[in-house]
């Protein structure tokens, strides 16, 4: 059962989630904000982090920046509500810099959970694609 840590500080947003995943048959554990998140992060392991970018007491990226350097082979999913930038808006593309601090891909809230689950299901795809032992063949 692949185990994914969800990091939301709305209690709404992170509940949704959490019983969406369960009743896929995920091990999911909810926190509140990037330090319960980081706390959780220091004695589980998981197979997928969903981390949203805007939280308190982690301001910006910070939090995608920190979850990626604890748990860099840890596929990160960033979300965000914020504004994505357009031709029309000269806002920052949140999502874009995330992948540039080490998201692996990036959700814009709100998101059917369609959309959830594929992006979750495509990072472990990819991560049991990737070789776990990085030997060199002789």
């Amino acid at each position: 059962m692949p185990r994914i840590l969800v990091v939301d500080d709305d209690p709404m947003v992170g509940a949704t989630i959490e019983v969406l995943l369960q009743r896929q048959g995920f091990d999911v554990t909810l926190t509140d904000g990037g330090e319960t998140g980081l706390a959780a992060l220091e004695t589980q392991t998981f197979d997928v982090m969903l981390v949203d970018i805007f939280m308190p007491h982690m301001r910006g990226f910070e939090s995608i920046r920190i979850f990626h350097e604890r748990a860099p082979a840890t596929p990160l999913i960033a979300m965000s509500g914020y504004a994505f930038a357009s031709s029309a808006s000269p806002s920052p593309d949140f999502l874009r810099m995330a992948l540039e601090l080490g998201a692996t891909r990036c959700l814009r809230k709100p998101f059917t959970p369609d959309a959830l689950l594929t992006t979750i299901r495509e990072c472990l795809a990819s991560e049991s694609a990737q070789p776990k032992d990085k030997k060199e063949a002789p």
